[in-house]
């Protein structure tokens, strides 16, 4: 298993600008990571000379891309609505493609109010029967994140991935965003996981705040054959410049340890 980075857990100072992309680089290549998460929302923009430039400084600095991450919304209730999120979802496939990163996350998305979730189900699956194949012809896998609606459990979550038995669609596990059972959620969906989110607090159902069992979490992942990327995503109340490499540090120990 590798250890990577969020853009999205320095997200206060890359939206004021007070730190950039390059400097989030930067600042993970020399906290001894493994590698970049790329959040989307902190792009300056897309086109291809900065993506060179974000990928190459990358490349200077020992970093691989572990992958990057957009927001795409596929339970909307408007048709062409969905039709401009799925071609969104496409160019986010062609960034990917640009920097280099073989995964880009995506979402299932919120449940509408006043709508069957039969009916969300299948706006959403139509979306990803556009979106998946064209991933596959790129070299991309789209990684699923547990957030939401259709994927706020494990069946959820596996109901979409089952569906379409896909080796570029899987799951983007973030055991903090579930609210009960945690480790039995990470068993389920271990054998499916493509990617891990890891933030270092999750909530109960009654909100109280608990510190997740990352020597837990990485045993189950080492027992099903993960080893793929635990990219921090960090979201707690500390300063991500004083929590983010402590937790750094433990996850490369735990990480050191349970290879062993």
């Amino acid at each position: 298993m590798r250890i990577s980075c969020c853009a999205y857990s320095y997200r206060e100072a890359l939206t004021r600008k007070e730190m950039s992309l390059t400097d989030f680089i930067k600042t993970c290549a020399e906290l001894g990571l493994d590698g970049v998460e790329l959040t989307g929302y902190y792009f300056p923009d897309s086109q291809r000379p900065t993506l060179n430039a974000i990928k190459r400084y990358c490349y200077r600095m020992g970093m691989a891309i572990s992958g990057t991450a957009m927001r795409n919304q596929f339970a909307l209730p408007d048709a062409d609505q969905r039709r401009v999120e799925v071609e969104k979802t496409k160019q986010w496939i062609d960034i990917a493609v640009a920097l280099g990163a073989p995964m880009l996350r995506v979402f299932a998305d919120r449940l509408p109010e006043g709508y069957p979730e039969e009916q969300v189900y299948q706006w959403v699956v139509d979306c990803f029967a556009q979106v998946i194949p064209y991933a596959e012809a790129q070299g991309v896998v789209l990684g699923l994140e547990t957030h939401w609606g259709l994927t706020a459990t494990a069946e959820g979550t596996l109901r979409l991935i089952r569906h379409f038995k896909s080796d570029y669609f899987g799951v983007l596990l973030d055991p903090a965003n579930f609210r009960e059972n945690h480790y039995k959620v990470v068993e389920q969906l271990a054998p499916y996981t493509v990617s891990v989110h890891a933030k270092t607090h999750s909530r109960h159902t009654n909100e109280e705040f608990f510190e997740l069992d990352y020597e837990r979490i990485l045993a189950i992942l080492k027992a099903v054959g993960y080893r793929g990327y635990i990219a921090i995503e960090y979201e707690h109340t500390e300063p991500p410049q004083v929590a983010i490499p402590r937790f750094a540090r433990k996850l490369v120990a735990l990480r050191d340890r349970i290879a062993r």
